[in-house]
């Protein structure tokens, strides 16, 4: 019963953290298509718009925060399942999509870093809470089960 409860709890936090996420990607979507400069002066993290406006903020034309947007809400459409079916499959494919984010987290964190070489305070938060729901996908359905 109380490994339930703990796996009920991990899918209600991966749910508020996807939210968080889709608010941070709508609002760096939103500003790349009005085409206004993202609010961002915190000391040493002010390179936002450098950030997104480098040629590494696209992929296939497409913007990464637009593709942050369709991660974010699939982990939440997943994540809103899982609590309504309580199903494995679900917490697989919840497990999956968080690696997938977390290796692109890593991505773009390295870019910033050693390529661009300016800090996004969204790009980082994201990536914070994309290692928080891969901790959390790791604990609701462990890979093997202890033997009893």
């Amino acid at each position: 019963m109380l490994g339930v409860m703990l796996k009920r709890t991990g899918v209600i936090l991966i749910l508020v953290l996807a939210f968080c996420g889709i608010a941070i990607s709508a609002y760096l979507s939103q500003s790349e298509a009005a085409g206004s400069p993202l609010i961002c002066n915190i000391q040493n993290l002010s390179g936002c718009n450098l950030v997104v406006t480098s040629t590494y903020s696209r992929i296939f034309g497409i913007s990464l925060a637009d593709f942050g947007l369709l991660f974010y809400t699939i982990l939440f459409v997943l994540a809103a399942f899982e609590l309504a079916l309580y199903n494995q499959l679900l917490r697989r494919a919840l497990q999956a999509f968080a690696v997938v984010g977390f290796v692109s987290s890593l991505y773009s964190v390295f870019t910033q870093v050693f390529v661009i070489q300016a800090l996004c305070i969204y790009c980082l938060s994201s990536a914070l809470i994309t290692v928080a729901i891969l901790v959390l996908a790791s604990f609701i359905e462990p890979l093997r089960r202890n033997p009893a």
